[in-house]
Protein backbone atom coordinates (compact mmCIF):
# COMPACT_ATOMS: atom_id res chain seq x y z
CA UNK A 1 0.00 0.00 0.00
CA UNK A 2 1.28 3.01 -0.67
CA UNK A 3 1.53 6.22 1.89
CA UNK A 4 0.47 9.82 1.07
CA UNK A 5 3.52 11.79 1.68
CA UNK A 6 1.35 14.49 3.31
CA UNK A 7 -0.44 11.91 5.98
CA UNK A 8 1.59 11.68 8.97
CA UNK A 9 1.78 7.78 9.93
CA UNK A 10 1.05 6.63 14.06
CA UNK A 11 2.24 3.47 15.42
CA UNK A 12 -0.66 1.73 16.99
CA UNK A 13 -1.59 2.57 20.49
CA UNK A 14 0.00 -1.31 22.02
CA UNK A 15 2.95 -0.25 20.68
CA UNK A 16 3.40 3.57 21.45
CA UNK A 17 2.91 2.17 25.21
CA UNK A 18 5.61 -0.58 24.66
CA UNK A 19 8.18 1.75 23.50
CA UNK A 20 7.44 3.94 26.30
CA UNK A 21 7.68 1.23 28.91
CA UNK A 22 10.98 0.18 27.31
CA UNK A 23 12.42 3.02 27.26
CA UNK A 24 11.53 3.56 30.66
CA UNK A 25 13.06 0.41 32.16
CA UNK A 26 15.67 -0.14 29.66
CA UNK A 27 15.28 -3.11 26.87
CA UNK A 28 17.09 -5.85 29.58
CA UNK A 29 14.66 -4.93 32.84
CA UNK A 30 11.43 -4.72 30.10
CA UNK A 31 12.63 -8.53 28.54
CA UNK A 32 13.11 -9.58 32.52
CA UNK A 33 9.38 -8.07 33.34
CA UNK A 34 7.82 -9.98 30.28
CA UNK A 35 9.44 -13.33 31.20
CA UNK A 36 8.35 -13.20 34.46
CA UNK A 37 4.25 -11.84 33.23
CA UNK A 38 4.91 -14.95 31.03
CA UNK A 39 6.21 -16.86 33.62
CA UNK A 40 3.24 -16.00 36.05
CA UNK A 41 0.17 -16.37 33.24
CA UNK A 42 1.34 -20.11 32.08
CA UNK A 43 1.92 -21.05 36.36
CA UNK A 44 -1.61 -19.53 36.95
CA UNK A 45 -3.20 -21.43 33.52
CA UNK A 46 -1.39 -24.77 34.94
CA UNK A 47 -3.37 -24.67 38.11
CA UNK A 48 -5.97 -23.79 36.35
CA UNK A 49 -5.63 -27.01 34.02
CA UNK A 50 -5.27 -28.95 37.01
CA UNK A 51 -8.14 -27.56 38.42
CA UNK A 52 -10.30 -28.71 35.64
CA UNK A 53 -8.57 -32.51 35.54
CA UNK A 54 -8.73 -33.25 38.50
CA UNK A 55 -5.54 -35.28 38.06
CA UNK A 56 -1.54 -34.36 38.27
CA UNK A 57 0.79 -33.26 40.57
CA UNK A 58 0.18 -29.60 41.07
CA UNK A 59 3.94 -28.59 42.09
CA UNK A 60 4.92 -30.55 39.68
CA UNK A 61 3.33 -29.57 36.59
CA UNK A 62 3.68 -25.83 37.88
CA UNK A 63 7.41 -25.81 37.40
CA UNK A 64 7.30 -27.48 34.51
CA UNK A 65 4.77 -25.24 32.81
CA UNK A 66 6.92 -22.66 34.37
CA UNK A 67 9.61 -23.44 32.48
CA UNK A 68 8.50 -23.93 29.57
CA UNK A 69 6.81 -20.29 29.76
CA UNK A 70 9.80 -18.46 31.11
CA UNK A 71 11.36 -19.92 27.54
CA UNK A 72 8.66 -18.79 25.19
CA UNK A 73 7.87 -15.34 27.38
CA UNK A 74 11.41 -14.99 26.75
CA UNK A 75 11.62 -15.42 23.03
CA UNK A 76 8.19 -13.26 22.33
CA UNK A 77 9.57 -10.51 24.17
CA UNK A 78 12.82 -10.52 22.54
CA UNK A 79 10.79 -10.71 19.31
CA UNK A 80 8.51 -7.77 20.61
CA UNK A 81 12.05 -5.74 21.70
CA UNK A 82 12.71 -6.06 18.09
CA UNK A 83 9.70 -5.52 16.73
CA UNK A 84 9.47 -2.05 18.43
CA UNK A 85 12.89 -0.88 17.97
CA UNK A 86 12.53 -1.40 14.06
CA UNK A 87 9.02 0.04 13.86
CA UNK A 88 10.12 3.05 15.61
CA UNK A 89 13.04 3.48 13.11
CA UNK A 90 10.96 2.92 10.80
CA UNK A 91 8.55 5.94 11.82
CA UNK A 92 11.48 7.95 12.24
CA UNK A 93 12.51 7.24 8.24
CA UNK A 94 8.31 7.73 7.02
CA UNK A 95 8.32 11.13 8.71
CA UNK A 96 11.78 11.85 7.13
CA UNK A 97 10.83 11.27 3.61
CA UNK A 98 7.19 12.88 4.29
CA UNK A 99 9.28 16.07 4.54
CA UNK A 100 10.64 15.60 0.88
CA UNK A 101 9.31 15.84 -2.61
CA UNK A 102 9.11 12.18 -4.07
CA UNK A 103 10.30 13.30 -7.90
CA UNK A 104 13.46 15.51 -6.67
CA UNK A 105 14.03 14.75 -3.29
CA UNK A 106 13.96 18.39 -2.29
CA UNK A 107 11.98 19.85 1.01
CA UNK A 108 8.42 20.01 -0.10
CA UNK A 109 6.17 22.93 0.04
CA UNK A 110 4.15 22.32 3.29
CA UNK A 111 7.28 21.48 5.17
CA UNK A 112 9.34 24.16 3.41
CA UNK A 113 6.45 26.71 4.30
CA UNK A 114 6.58 25.25 8.10
CA UNK A 115 10.51 25.73 8.24
CA UNK A 116 10.29 29.09 7.44
CA UNK A 117 7.57 30.08 9.66
CA UNK A 118 9.62 29.81 12.10
CA UNK A 119 12.78 31.55 10.56
CA UNK A 120 10.57 34.16 9.71
CA UNK A 121 8.98 34.91 13.04
CA UNK A 122 12.99 34.94 14.17
CA UNK A 123 14.23 36.99 11.72
CA UNK A 124 11.34 39.64 12.18
CA UNK A 125 12.12 39.19 16.14
CA UNK A 126 15.64 40.09 15.78
CA UNK A 127 15.46 42.01 12.88
CA UNK A 128 18.03 40.06 10.92
CA UNK A 129 17.77 39.78 7.07
CA UNK A 130 16.86 36.71 4.93
CA UNK A 131 15.72 36.45 1.31
CA UNK A 132 13.59 34.01 -0.82
CA UNK A 133 14.22 33.33 -4.27
CA UNK A 134 11.54 31.91 -6.68
CA UNK A 135 11.59 29.73 -9.45
CA UNK A 136 9.90 28.77 -12.80
CA UNK A 137 10.67 26.64 -15.25
CA UNK A 138 10.29 28.88 -18.76
CA UNK A 139 7.57 27.05 -20.35
CA UNK A 140 7.71 24.18 -18.64
CA UNK A 141 3.79 23.01 -20.13
CA UNK A 142 5.03 22.91 -23.31
CA UNK A 143 7.95 20.55 -22.46
CA UNK A 144 5.55 18.38 -20.99
CA UNK A 145 3.51 18.15 -23.88
CA UNK A 146 5.83 17.85 -26.68
CA UNK A 147 7.79 15.32 -25.08
CA UNK A 148 5.66 13.43 -22.24
CA UNK A 149 5.96 13.85 -18.49
CA UNK A 150 8.63 11.56 -18.59
CA UNK A 151 11.14 14.59 -20.19
CA UNK A 152 9.41 17.13 -17.51
CA UNK A 153 10.08 14.79 -14.47
CA UNK A 154 13.45 14.34 -15.58
CA UNK A 155 14.33 18.15 -16.41
CA UNK A 156 12.81 19.12 -12.82
CA UNK A 157 15.22 16.59 -11.30
CA UNK A 158 18.17 18.63 -13.45
CA UNK A 159 16.94 21.58 -12.39
CA UNK A 160 16.81 20.52 -8.93
CA UNK A 161 20.16 18.98 -9.00
CA UNK A 162 21.64 22.67 -10.43
CA UNK A 163 19.56 24.53 -7.86
CA UNK A 164 21.17 22.55 -5.25
CA UNK A 165 24.90 22.87 -6.11
CA UNK A 166 24.56 26.57 -5.56
CA UNK A 167 23.11 25.99 -1.96
CA UNK A 168 25.15 27.01 1.21
CA UNK A 169 24.67 25.31 4.69
CA UNK A 170 21.50 26.44 5.84
CA UNK A 171 19.78 27.21 2.56
CA UNK A 172 16.69 25.57 2.40
CA UNK A 173 15.14 24.00 -1.41
CA UNK A 174 12.09 23.02 -2.03
CA UNK A 175 9.73 22.08 -4.53
CA UNK A 176 6.82 24.91 -4.76
CA UNK A 177 4.29 24.06 -7.42
CA UNK A 178 4.38 21.86 -11.13
CA UNK A 179 7.65 23.92 -12.77
CA UNK A 180 8.05 26.14 -9.57
CA UNK A 181 11.18 25.67 -6.50
CA UNK A 182 11.75 28.57 -4.21
CA UNK A 183 14.90 29.04 -2.50
CA UNK A 184 15.11 30.05 1.50
CA UNK A 185 17.94 32.51 2.21
CA UNK A 186 18.52 33.08 6.01
CA UNK A 187 21.42 35.67 6.99
CA UNK A 188 20.91 36.71 3.53
CA UNK A 189 21.55 40.76 2.42
CA UNK A 190 19.46 41.74 -1.13
CA UNK A 191 22.41 41.70 -3.16
CA UNK A 192 23.58 38.18 -2.16
CA UNK A 193 20.05 37.03 -3.10
CA UNK A 194 20.34 38.58 -6.61
CA UNK A 195 23.73 36.82 -6.89
CA UNK A 196 22.45 33.73 -6.20
CA UNK A 197 19.63 34.00 -8.31
CA UNK A 198 21.41 35.00 -10.99
CA UNK A 199 24.20 32.20 -10.27
CA UNK A 200 21.04 29.77 -10.52
CA UNK A 201 19.76 31.31 -14.09
CA UNK A 202 23.25 30.76 -15.48
CA UNK A 203 23.73 27.47 -14.37
CA UNK A 204 20.50 26.00 -15.62
CA UNK A 205 20.80 27.97 -19.17
CA UNK A 206 23.88 25.92 -19.06
CA UNK A 207 22.73 22.63 -19.14
CA UNK A 208 22.89 20.41 -21.51
CA UNK A 209 19.48 18.67 -21.50
CA UNK A 210 18.14 16.10 -24.22
CA UNK A 211 15.39 13.84 -24.56
CA UNK A 212 15.39 10.64 -27.07
CA UNK A 213 18.09 12.53 -29.50
CA UNK A 214 16.29 16.09 -29.33
CA UNK A 215 18.42 19.00 -27.51
CA UNK A 216 15.74 21.17 -25.69
CA UNK A 217 16.92 24.52 -24.21
CA UNK A 218 16.31 24.77 -20.45
CA UNK A 219 16.13 28.12 -19.02
CA UNK A 220 14.01 30.10 -15.68
CA UNK A 221 12.80 33.06 -14.64
CA UNK A 222 13.58 34.03 -11.14
CA UNK A 223 11.83 36.56 -8.18
CA UNK A 224 14.04 37.81 -5.46
CA UNK A 225 12.35 39.10 -2.26
CA UNK A 226 14.06 40.44 0.73
CA UNK A 227 12.26 40.38 4.06
CA UNK A 228 10.80 44.08 4.33
CA UNK A 229 9.03 45.91 7.28
CA UNK A 230 5.44 45.85 5.89
CA UNK A 231 5.60 41.91 5.97
CA UNK A 232 3.82 41.16 8.57
CA UNK A 233 2.71 38.10 7.84
CA UNK A 234 4.87 35.38 6.02
CA UNK A 235 2.17 35.23 3.23
CA UNK A 236 3.21 38.65 2.75
CA UNK A 237 6.56 37.70 2.11
CA UNK A 238 5.81 34.82 -0.25
CA UNK A 239 3.67 37.40 -2.21
CA UNK A 240 6.61 39.34 -2.48
CA UNK A 241 8.62 36.99 -4.25
CA UNK A 242 5.33 35.88 -6.14
CA UNK A 243 4.72 39.53 -7.56
CA UNK A 244 8.98 39.48 -8.21
CA UNK A 245 8.62 36.42 -10.44
CA UNK A 246 6.00 37.68 -12.40
CA UNK A 247 7.91 40.66 -13.04
CA UNK A 248 10.55 38.20 -14.52
CA UNK A 249 7.95 36.92 -16.43
CA UNK A 250 6.40 39.83 -18.00
CA UNK A 251 9.91 40.65 -18.82
CA UNK A 252 10.69 37.71 -21.64
CA UNK A 253 11.39 35.46 -18.81
CA UNK A 254 15.42 33.70 -18.23
CA UNK A 255 16.35 36.62 -15.90
CA UNK A 256 16.20 37.76 -12.61
CA UNK A 257 13.55 40.29 -11.01
CA UNK A 258 13.43 41.98 -7.43
CA UNK A 259 10.52 43.14 -5.33
CA UNK A 260 9.48 46.47 -4.83
CA UNK A 261 10.89 49.11 -2.74
CA UNK A 262 13.99 46.54 -2.25
CA UNK A 263 16.77 48.32 -0.88
CA UNK A 264 20.16 46.70 -2.67
CA UNK A 265 22.57 48.39 0.27
CA UNK A 266 25.47 49.05 -2.65
CA UNK A 267 26.12 49.53 -5.33
CA UNK A 268 25.13 47.35 -8.86
CA UNK A 269 26.99 47.05 -11.33
CA UNK A 270 24.99 47.56 -15.16
CA UNK A 271 23.95 43.53 -14.87
CA UNK A 272 22.19 44.15 -11.75
CA UNK A 273 20.85 47.31 -12.15
CA UNK A 274 18.90 45.49 -15.53
CA UNK A 275 17.79 43.20 -13.05
CA UNK A 276 16.27 45.55 -10.66
CA UNK A 277 14.32 47.76 -13.55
Amino acid sequence: MQIPLHTELKPPAWLEELNRWTRRLGQPWALLLACALGALAAVGLGQLLISLLGVGDRLELAVGVGLCALLVAGLLGAMLMSLSAYAERLLLQVRRYSNMDALTGVVNRRSFLDLIEREWALAKRYETTCALVLLDVDHFKSVNDGFGHGCGDLLLCRIAEACGETLRQGDVLSRFGGGEFILFLPHTEPLGALDVAERIRERVLGLDFGWNGHSIPVSVSLGVAALQHEHTALEHFVKAAELALQSAKSSGRNCVRVGENLSIGRHAGPDRKQALS
